[in-house]
């Protein structure tokens, strides 16, 4: 049963003082009294049993064995006779907005889940909304009973103006003010233009001095290769935390350097198994290593978990337990430099607590504690989330005002019939980058031939932020549509303008009016005619509809693609990554094609000349 709640206030430890050294004389009771566990003290990397945890409001007042007296008549008592008593899972990053959740919607799905905290990354929201945006995020997440601390979007465009065109630009001064709104904004997320690090770009140094001078942390996205002295520049510039890490290599790389290695485990990027072995075959210290989600779509958080799976997983890989749960609590809050109020289950820390049933390694979450309240327990949340109210601006982003037809996704040759050597983007299952390669496509009336039979797909981008109303057409292989078909959605990282994927060029134009007229969303033609949506109506990223009715569209549209013939993991993941031009080789903007190499950020031609 789900009680109705509105307050979760997550008072400063000085606030506290008081009533736990009251408690610790025995003029105060527990308001929450947890006795007969077994601890899983990341801390001392020990597992305790027979343990007792008195919790005095939203903090932690005593940890050991049961001692008499500390309980009174409003206790609430929990005997955890035969369950482990963990601290609450936190993801060390993570974009809600990948999700499709709301922020209230993603609480909702992940607290049963144990993660009672993240560190998030709100560039998504950024780059279509501004600081508006992140106000919002901010302000939801305070409505929840989660740990959740907010970055602002290093990179918003992810790169240069020039390559695309997002919804907002952000510099020195938007991310002071940000880091000014609370102790929960927390860091500058992902430094994507790395290039614009390592060679000196005023805005992004500035922004990572704006960063450190207001004492906070600098999150980092580095894709060269760990080899490359250019990362110890980067690592000098500031920058102390990393996920792009996807072999053991990169782990040691970073950590030898002074940074916390983020090892990912998203619904498609799964880089768990390679990096960790940094710490299982190398013997690389644990303690600068970190579990994280980065994007994980709501079906994967229905059909595997959320950090719990991330967990799970590491300990498969041949990590000790006590081992994996550190990389995904007290390590991730010595990172952020929140140690004092999250990360572990000690005298002082707020009661963020898990308990779990079974085999440790099986992270099985029976009761999730958050500031000292129950609020899951065997799956459910046992509390009722308010909804949150959005503006007008948030939920009307799609400024595109004309419908697509098809003439807009032909693409003219410079030779009337043959074949021409064309640039093509390679998807990769699993993997965020994609491969570029040199394909000879057929040429009928001085138009490009993309037929099913060609096995390659168009991929356009619109402009929808109202601004220059450009757009950017390419070709992409191993989508595997096997019949006409199209997709278009709203959520195309960073800049979230309009991407529609086809082979098709009538279903492409009916797909993308369908994203336009939703006011953002995912719309897959199959070959049949037959139409699928998903409205995401909260900047074109997020539902504002029920966790539950989200998950059931957005398998519906995974359905839709299979029927289509692509077939790939969580294949809308991978697609939507088509438009991140930050992501090694070739992608696609507002502004043409754009590949990234070790000079950097370069436009190319769709034709090889």
């Amino acid at each position: 049963m789900t009680q109705q709640h509105s307050s979760f206030a997550r008072p400063p430890l000085a606030d506290c003082i008081p009533d736990l050294v009251a408690f610790s004389r025995g003029e105060k009771k527990a308001t929450l009294f947890i006795h007969n566990g077994t601890l899983v003290n990341v801390l001392s990397g020990e597992i305790l049993p027979n343990m007792s945890i008195a919790v005095v409001g939203t903090r932690i007042a005593y940890v050991g064995p049961f001692v008499e007296g500390m309980t009174g008549e409003s206790t609430k008592i929990i005997d955890a006779k035969g369950k482990y008593m963990a601290p609450g899972l936190l993801d060390g990053h993570c974009h809600i907005e990948s999700s499709m959740l709301s922020v209230t919607q993603f609480a909702n799905a992940v607290l049963p889940l144990g993660t009672t905290g993240g560190f998030f990354d709100a560039h998504e929201i950024s780059n279509v909304l501004g600081l508006p945006g992140l106000r919002i995020m901010l302000d939801e997440a305070r409505q929840t009973p989660m740990a959740a601390y907010m970055q602002v979007a290093s990179c918003v465009p992810s790169t240069d103006a020039s390559f695309e065109t997002a919804g907002a630009e952000f510099g020195p001064a938007e991310v002071a003010e940000a880091l000014s709104w609370g102790p929960d904004m927390i860091a500058l997320g992902e430094v994507m233009n790395f290039p614009g690090v390592v060679y000196g770009d005023p805005k992004m140094i500035g922004e990572i001095q704006a960063t450190l001078r207001a004492g906070k942390v600098v999150d980092g996205h580095y894709t060269w290769p760990s080899s490359d002295p250019r990362l110890a520049a980067y690592a000098a510039a500031g920058v102390t935390g990393d996920h792009e890490c996807v072999t053991s290599e990169d782990v040691a790389q970073r950590v030898r350097l002074g940074m916390y290695a983020k090892m990912r485990r998203g619904s498609a990027w799964h880089d768990v198994a390679a990096t960790i072995k940094a710490h299982t075959e190398q013997g690389i210290d644990s303690r600068r290593m970190m579990l994280v989600s980065d994007d994980r779509i709501c079906d994967s958080l229905k059909e595997e978990g959320h950090m719990n799976f991330i967990v799970r997983h590491a300990i498969s890989q041949g990590v000790r337990p006590v081992t994996a749960f550190q990389m995904a609590t007290i390590n991730t809050a010595e990172r952020f430099g929140v140690a004092r109020d999250v990360g572990s289950i000690a005298p002082g820390i707020i009661a963020d607590i898990i308990l779990l049933d079974g085999n440790l390694a099986d992270v099985n979450v029976v009761m999730t504690i958050a500031r000292g309240e129950v609020v899951a327990e065997n799956g459910e949340m046992t509390l009722e989330l308010p909804p949150f109210p959005y503006p007008e601006f948030a939920v009307n982003s799609v400024k595109i005002k004309a419908e697509l037809t098809p003439s807009d996704f032909i693409i003219k040759t410079p030779v009337p019939s043959g074949t021409i050597q064309t640039r093509v983007a390679v998807v990769r299952e699993n993997h965020v980058e994609t491969d570029e390669v040199f394909v000879d496509v057929a040429v009928a009336n001085g138009e490009l031939q993309i037929t099913p039979e060609s096995s390659l797909c168009k991929m356009a981008v619109f402009e929808r932020h109202g601004k220059t109303g450009g757009s950017g057409i390419g070709i992409v292989g191993n989508v595997g549509f096997n019949q006409p078909a199209a997709i278009a959605m709203t959520v195309a990282h960073d800049c979230h303008n309009v991407l529609v994927i086809g082979n098709d060029d009538e279903r492409m134009a009916q797909a993308a009016n369908a994203v336009i007229r939703m006011q953002g969303g995912i719309a897959v033609v199959t070959g049949d005619g037959e139409i699928v949506e998903l409205p995401l109506r909260l900047a074109g990223l997020m539902s504002t509809e029920p966790y539950e009715t989200v998950v059931q569209q957005s398998m519906e549209i995974s359905q839709a693609l299979v029927k289509a013939g692509c077939t790939m993991n969580y294949a809308f993941m991978t697609l939507s990554l088509l438009a991140l031009v930050v992501i090694p080789t070739l992608h696609i903007s507002d502004t043409g094609l754009i590949r990234i190499s070790d000079a950097g950020f370069e436009r190319v031609s769709l034709f090889v000349e």
